[in-house]
């Protein structure tokens, strides 16, 4: 998800790379912080790929600035991963939101609507953190509060998400 945020946030225009990790950082919030070993590493596999391009620009100080921006197939690529998101993309909802943070630029409405179906169709499926053979465990047969309070918490949030994305999925085919 560092490259699909990297061409995402890069796809809404040109960032130094500072800049560019703090929105990294602001969208993946506290949980999942973004190291200078992970981001930049990431930025040189997508340069090397041909996907972003670097310019140097003198520093205001010292030191020279470099400024990331896409190339036409670094778009492409982002476009790509939008129209069509790896499986755990969808069903992992950390993964999910940040594709949902950038699938604006996707730009074509039916094939947003289709990414968002991917994701109902997840949704829709039984699960439960703690199951009983094949079968969810519902949040009152759980005895420990705590795993109780996880059930009750993920059933009300994954409501929440499913209502949204019926709506928006509405509103995306209705043109």
């Amino acid at each position: 998800m560092l490259e699909l945020s990297i061409l995402g946030f890069l796809g809404e225009g040109p960032l130094h790379g500072y800049e560019l990790k703090a929105r990294i950082a602001r969208l993946a919030g506290y949980a999942r912080p973004v190291s200078d070993g992970s981001l930049y590493p990431a930025i040189n596999r997508l340069e090397r790929a041909g996907l972003v391009s670097r310019q140097r620009e003198p520093g205001a100080a010292a030191a020279p600035r470099h400024t990331l921006s896409l190339t036409d197939a670094g778009r492409a690529e982002l476009l790509r991963r939008l129209r069509e998101p790896a499986e755990l993309d969808v069903t992992d909802q950390n993964r999910f939101f940040t594709l949902l943070a950038f699938l604006g630029q996707l730009g074509d409405r039916a094939a947003q609507a289709t990414v968002l179906e991917r994701r109902l169709s997840f949704l829709d499926q039984p699960a439960s953190f703690f199951a009983s053979g094949d079968r969810p465990q519902r949040a009152a047969e759980q005895t420990d509060p705590f795993r109780r309070g996880m059930l009750v918490m993920a059933r009300e949030i994954s409501r929440a998400e499913r209502t949204w994305l019926r709506a928006t999925i509405a509103e995306l085919r209705a043109g």
